[in-house]
């Protein structure tokens, strides 16, 4: 909040756009978002603080400087932490929108060359994607209904920094002195870890899960213990509803044409170029 006695707080941010939620607002528990009575959000540039958080290391690979960010460009996120995944990227592409505007440059190295060439990104039609895609939270496996939510922020970046260890650690060991026996016995605890860490990526999206008219269970020790012991078809169902509903929000790659000349050098006439939010780059 500013200071209204200050003479140039009428010179600070405006909102530059307003945007929807891809959620519409679900998912949030009380207190983390402010919501409004006709389902839009103001979006306001960054500031000069704003930026250099995006340029600390630590900050960004624990997604603190992420959180701060929303919360900085979002007032009315309270508490970014508690952000569904599926909200996440359209709330950085208004961002980025609000702060330089509504394109932005990818610069790539055309397959089969090394020619450099940069393409322009329409961000607006993105976030005009991602506002209109809509969750399916109810999957019906046979006589099972389950009700399922995206991950927020603060699970999905646990998750991330955890893939991060475990992938270190293979590096290590793999680059270690240990014998052969010790190296596969360490490889196999961190194949362990990592197996258990995707089923509970899953379990942890699931909010309840009722069978046929009993009441539904929402104890998480006891969905745990129901996915430890249930058949494998049932889990393989709530994961590829789960994939479904994360390929819906997910940044389609960016179809990229070449001219006759890159062409005649080797590279093809069609490509895809991924378009991935990094933090570090993405308001670079």
């Amino acid at each position: 909040m500013h200071n209204p006695a200050n003479p140039l707080s009428r010179h600070f941010r405006q909102p530059k756009l307003y945007i929807r939620l891809p959620s519409g607002g679900q998912f949030y528990p009380d207190g983390a978002l402010d919501r409004t009575t006709n389902g839009e959000y103001p979006v306001y540039s960054m500031t000069a603080k704003d930026e250099i958080r995006f340029k600390t290391p630590d900050a960004l690979l624990n997604g603190q400087a992420t959180v701060d960010v929303i919360q900085s460009c979002m007032p009315n996120i309270r508490d970014a932490w508690n952000v569904p995944s599926i909200d996440v990227d359209a709330i950085l592409i208004a961002i980025r929108i609000a702060t330089y505007g509504e394109k932005m440059d990818i610069t790539t190295t055309l397959p089969n060359t090394k020619i450099e060439k940069t393409f322009e990104v329409d961000l607006r039609h993105m976030l005009d994607r991602l506002s209109v895609a809509e969750y399916n939270n109810v999957i019906n496996i046979g006589d099972f209904t389950v009700e399922i939510a995206p991950l927020n922020y603060r699970a999905f970046t646990e998750t991330a920094m955890k893939t991060f260890e475990e992938r270190r650690l293979f590096r290590t060991i793999n680059d270690s002195d240990l014998t052969e026996e010790e190296k596969i016995k360490r490889f196999n605890e961190s194949l362990n870890r990592v197996t258990d860490m995707n089923i509970r990526i899953v379990t942890r999206s699931v909010v309840s899960v009722r069978y046929q008219s009993e009441a539904a269970v929402v104890d998480p020790t006891y969905i745990n213990e129901f996915f430890d012991n249930t058949d494998q078809d049932v889990f393989k169902a709530i994961i590829r509803h789960v994939e479904t509903q994360r390929d819906r929000f997910r940044i389609p790659p960016l179809e990229a044409t070449t001219t006759e000349e890159e062409q005649a050098a080797g590279a093809p006439e069609r490509f895809s170029i991924p378009v991935n939010f990094d933090q570090s780059n993405f308001f670079a």
